[in-house]
């Protein structure tokens, strides 16, 4: 399955969420039943890469997706050396909520251009909303190992998951335009 040029918000008209499968069973539960539904009430965003082609029902499949939110950790929770120097108050950060491939589409780099262009999208919110950090709850080890890749650290556990964080100054000396 080829993937389309851009990222584009989530259209339950227009997309076929029902044949996404990326193999863990919660992020297609989400995809299929729940993201539309989020965005409708203000929760979340979600966009995802559709494919090029259209199917039979008239719908594209989704290659991945990825949704975002806003969020608040307690300052305890980072580092002290990080921790020190912020308020005592919750400090805002961008939840990255959701992020996902189809099996169809694995193993050709499209879960880094999902991972690139959700924290490029949040560094573009960034400039007008700021936030401290883009927070992710992996699901397995495996999804820990990525996040580890692209540096993302370990925050702590949360709800039986590895929460982990990299630090929105990060993502702007990716994504600054000297």
């Amino acid at each position: 399955m080829n993937w389309s040029k851009e990222f584009v918000e989530l259209d339950k008209n227009i997309h076929d969420r029902g044949a996404f499968d990326c193999g863990e069973q919660e992020l297609n539960t989400f995809i299929q039943t729940q993201a539309a539904k989020h965005m409708t009430v203000g929760i979340s965003r979600t966009l995802l890469l559709p494919a090029e082609n259209v199917l039979p029902n008239g719908r594209f499949p989704i290659c991945s997706f990825y949704t975002i939110a806003p969020g608040s950790i307690e300052r305890k929770t980072l580092p002290e050396m990080l921790s020190k120097k912020l308020p005592h108050y919750p400090v805002p950060v961008f939840l990255l909520a959701q992020l996902a491939v189809d099996v169809k589409c694995l193993n050709r780099g499209l879960g880094k251009i999902t991972l690139i262009k959700a924290l490029e999208n949040l560094w573009r919110i960034n400039s007008r909303m700021r936030a401290y950090a883009v927070i992710v709850d992996c699901l397995n080890e495996n999804a820990k190992q990525f996040y580890e890749n692209f540096g993302f650290e370990i925050l702590y556990g949360h709800n039986e998951r590895i929460r982990m964080y990299i630090r929105m100054n990060t993502i702007s000396q990716l994504f600054k335009i000297s």
